[in-house]
């Protein structure tokens, strides 16, 4: 499965309380999982996608936009931010959209907007229990109650009963504790436009792009064993880059 994740915020509760909430969308059934969190601080994201694969399962791979805290820092953009780690240490592939499209992420944007209207819009919480409350409640009415065309008028819970594909939990109920150890292994993957200048942006870190990529849709993927950035254009390797990873 594929998981669609944002951070919206920041949202005010009644009074001066701020608060952002981690959304989540199962892109094949549009189950849909949202926790609130008081920050954006590196645990508080670790806790809040720990939180929603305790409920929707672990998914094969995470595409997020390019919001800071989801990849850690511009001042170390090899550092391999908290929420890179903790997808690389669980076998979760994850993915970053192009800078500034965020129709790349359609599905959960369109569930943002309804985020915002039927609940946000409709509910006054003064507390962050409150809202940790009301954030469960409207998640299971969406996922029990909300019919989609594309799942057959089905709700998605309906849905998920139809599949024969079990799902992945993570092995224990807290989430690990920032900061995560350095990974060994594995590898996650930014989708860049290659422009004019034939340059890959990577979190603020510039490398060139063979003459071929320009403008094309290019994956450039870190492997981490490898201590490599390799360039991808229709799935073939087109460029290759030693990467070596703080």
């Amino acid at each position: 499965q594929t998981h669609q994740v944002d951070l919206v915020g920041p949202c005010y509760l009644a009074g001066p309380l701020r608060f952002f909430s981690l959304n989540a969308i199962d892109v094949r059934l549009n189950r849909c999982g949202v926790e609130p969190i008081a920050s954006r601080a590196a645990q508080s994201i670790l806790d809040a996608v720990w939180a929603v694969w305790t409920r929707l399962g672990m998914p094969d791979n995470l595409q997020v936009d390019n919001e800071m805290s989801f990849f850690g820092s511009p001042i170390h953009p090899r550092g391999m931010g908290p929420l890179i780690r903790l997808c690389l240490h669980a076998g979760v592939a994850l993915w970053f959209i192009p800078p500034a499209e965020p129709w790349r992420n359609g599905v959960i944007e369109k569930f943002n907007d309804h985020y915002r209207q039927k609940f946000l819009g409709k509910v006054t919480m003064a507390s962050m229990p409150e809202l940790q409350a009301g954030s469960l409640a409207y998640e299971h009415r969406h996922n029990s109650t909300y019919r989609y065309s594309k799942l057959q008028g089905h709700t998605p819970l309906t849905a998920l009963a139809g599949l024969h594909h079990p799902l992945v939990f993570p092995p224990q109920a807290e989430a690990p504790r920032h900061p995560l150890a350095k990974p060994e292994a594995g590898c996650y993957h930014l989708v860049r436009l290659i422009r004019s200048d034939l340059r890959v942006n990577l979190f603020g870190e510039m490398f060139s792009a063979p003459p071929e990529t320009q403008y094309e849709y290019v994956v450039a993927t870190v492997d981490v064993a490898a201590q490599k950035l390799k360039l991808f254009l229709d799935k073939r390797q087109v460029a290759e880059y030693d990467y070596r990873l703080r």
